[in-house]
């Protein structure tokens, strides 16, 4: 079993009079800010000049500058930018700023697992990844609670990164939930294959394949979006809140007996291959290189995915029928 870390194993005291640069104020880049200055951080936003988020932070009662000035003041730099950009924002404009006394982190491992950032023995370099959007983290906090995270270090120069880290999770709210202790390859390759197979690829690969099954067979394209998309949340939110067990409790036994008998010969052992073969290609490094490549080439085929499949005609009757759906701007 992992470690778990939670309120009591953290220090915030460790952060007194230090410096926390938060570089990005995207979904996840204001609620490391703001969560930590609400627990009474010091905290500096890095922005390139002209950010449309530069008068969002300022509104929000942070200082903000550029990022080579941050990465010259900061005591702990934290990277929260797209994957795609985070190398060369590093090597123009932090990299050269670099000391011995500074703390660099993560919230994702991509860049260090695959060494498109390859920072100094000299310097801590650790991971705080919080398991939830930057929003849900954000409001949770507010609420006092927090959402899970995972930590891990890559270089522990000072002897104290993981202490930094861990005081770091307190500071934005994870420890509150349970922080677990894991290692940038862990991270990296089970974040990418959760997304790529289940999250998100698995997921909207299924319900398309079964909205074109039902459209096919002559159904309305509106009854197909009920069954194979709108009822999905609630499927989820029982998975969520007690398991597998917990939903097929509180499903009909019709529904459960489907589940047991028909679940898998959709997803059957050909499934499972086709996982190990997308897993292999993270592992093997060759889907960040696919991915790096793309973004280095102009995003050509990343564009033509997007357009394409926003333009699928699940999306089309989806968007005509949650207009119907006041309720869902109802806030939780």
């Amino acid at each position: 079993m992992t470690t778990i870390y939670y309120n009591n194993d953290a220090n915030l005291d460790l952060l007194k009079n230090k410096v926390i640069g938060i570089i990005g104020y995207g979904s996840q880049g204001h609620a490391h800010a703001l969560n930590l200055k609400d627990n009474g951080q010091n905290v500096l936003i890095g922005l390139y000049q002209g950010s449309k988020s530069w008068e969002k932070a300022v509104s929000d009662g942070l200082e903000v500058t550029l990022v080579d000035d941050l990465a010259k003041r900061a005591d702990i730099i934290m990277m929260l930018l797209p994957d795609h950009t985070m190398a060369s924002v590093y090597k123009e404009s932090i990299e050269p700023y670099l000391s011995t006394d500074k703390t660099l982190m993560f919230a994702h491992g991509f860049n260090i697992h695959y060494k498109a950032i390859v920072p100094p023995n000299n310097v801590d370099v650790s991971m705080v990844a919080p398991k939830a959007p930057g929003h849900r983290m954000r409001e949770v906090f507010i609420k006092d609670s927090g959402v899970p995270g995972l930590l891990a270090i890559h270089n522990d120069a000072s002897g104290k990164a993981k202490e930094i880290a861990l005081a770091y999770s307190k500071g934005v709210g994870c420890t509150r939930a349970g922080v677990l202790n894991t290692t940038f390859k862990e991270e990296t390759e089970t974040d990418l294959f959760g997304e790529q197979t289940i999250l998100c690829g698995g997921v909207t690969a299924l319900i398309k394949a079964g909205f074109e099954t039902l459209i096919e067979a002559g159904y309305q394209p509106e009854s197909a979006y009920f069954e194979c998309m709108h009822e999905l949340k609630l499927i989820v939110d029982l998975l969520y809140q007690g398991g597998m067990e917990y939903m097929r409790y509180s499903v009909s036994d019709t529904a459960e007996y489907g589940d047991y008998s028909r679940g898998p010969m959709v997803i059957d052992s050909s499934v499972k291959e086709k996982m190990k073969d997308v897993l292999k290609s993270i592992q093997d490094g060759s889907f960040a290189r696919e991915w790096i490549a793309e973004n280095d080439e102009g995003r050509a085929r990343f564009n033509q995915l997007r357009k394409s499949n926003a333009q699928h005609p699940i999306e089309v009757v989806g968007k005509e029928l949650r207009g119907m759906m006041s309720f869902l701007n109802d806030s939780d």
